[in-house]
């Protein structure tokens, strides 16, 4: 069951177009996405209320869509406003319109009661947009149910034995992290972790100007049911890192790792690895990128063979380990919000 009344990503805004259309399936839910004349996004059913026909095959007429089945032509409330053939329109004739809210270059929508929808409350991700920041955006596709890649990103033991030679140290396997829980809202997770005198981890040498042992934190803020942000660097060890001094040569990055549920064994995976230095460098910003994807695939590569082997023994215990301890506090999180819902749709 998917936590519906909350926002979800459905795209960059790079990613819904012009002109036609952007189909993506969200939370078991065929989303049409587009934009209007006026360049505001819009989210509708990718299903005509006639004979179901897909609508992404249909064409954009001002800011309406015409399925191109049978020629009904639906508004971006979802209302049908024109059937051609017959003079009148039944009430009746509407398919679902999503709100949507465009922040920090993220395409935000909203797939549960409309009334609740508040675009107060998105998280911000301000180094998207950010003079102050520079990053290239990112996404993958997952065969693997979205709370796997959840687990992934709260376990911070996995670094050492999954991304050895990309963002792990051998330390991460040892130390044990800071975690607080704030029950306010939906709820927030602060995970927190210091490597004092430190190796640098390969990611951080491949853009450093400096060599040496570091002092480098990680520090999460993770929302319910997907929404992570990560304040990460390395400073020379010694200079004053964890008492809050960033020297001029510290290493400062913003990380963001966002995922959406498609089904439930398939899932939308958007990131970025912002930084705040060298901002006129687009090489660095490339080999940023590059080096965050080749981490990511080693996670993919484990995330999906772990749902593979869930989907031929689903009913086989996984027994908790220590490690395990953010992620267990995120999933308790994520099924609180899961019983409210259920529970104020009971009433």
């Amino acid at each position: 069951m998917f936590v519906r009344n909350c926002w979800y990503v459905a795209g960059w805004d790079h990613e819904v177009p012009a002109e036609g259309f952007l189909a993506r399936t969200l939370l078991n839910e065929p989303v049409l996405l587009y934009r209007d004349s006026t360049g505001r996004a819009v989210a509708l059913e990718n299903r005509c209320c006639h004979r179901s026909a897909p609508l992404h095959l249909g064409r954009k007429e001002g800011d309406c869509v015409r399925c191109m089945y049978h020629g009904l032509k639906f508004d971006p409330s979802g209302a049908c406003v024109e059937i051609p053939g017959q003079a009148s329109v039944p009430p009746q004739a509407r398919i679902k319109s999503y709100p949507v809210v465009e922040k920090n270059r993220l395409v935000w929508i909203w797939m549960g009661d409309p009334a609740l929808a508040q675009s107060g409350d998105i998280v911000d991700f301000f180094w998207h947009d950010s003079p102050d920041w520079r990053m290239k955006p990112g996404y993958i596709h997952y065969q693997a149910n979205y709370q796997l890649i959840v687990d992934n990103l709260l376990d911070f033991t996995h670094l050492a034995w999954v991304h050895p030679t990309t963002l792990g140290t051998q330390s991460a396997a040892d130390l044990k992290p800071k975690i607080e829980r704030d029950l306010a809202g939906n709820g927030t997770l602060t995970i927190t972790r210091w490597y004092l005198d430190d190796e640098m981890p390969n990611l951080h040498k491949s853009v450093a100007a400096f060599e040496g042992k570091v002092d480098r934190w990680q520090v999460y803020q993770w929302s319910p049911p997907a929404l992570l942000r990560m304040d990460a660097g390395s400073a020379p060890a010694g200079t004053g890192a964890a008492e809050g001094v960033r020297v001029p040569q510290a290493l400062q990055f913003r990380h963001t790792s966002i995922q959406t549920p498609e089904t439930e064994r398939t899932s939308h995976y958007w990131f970025c690895q912002a930084r705040n230095f060298a901002l006129d460098d687009a090489a660095m910003t490339e080999t940023i990128f590059q080096g965050v994807v080749v981490a990511f695939e080693e996670d993919r590569r484990m995330i999906e063979g772990q749902q593979q082997v869930l989907d031929l023994v689903p009913g086989r215990p996984m027994i908790p380990i220590a490690a395990d301890a953010g992620l267990s506090q995120a999933r308790w999180l994520t099924d609180r919000l899961a019983r409210n819902e259920a529970q104020a749709v009971a009433k």
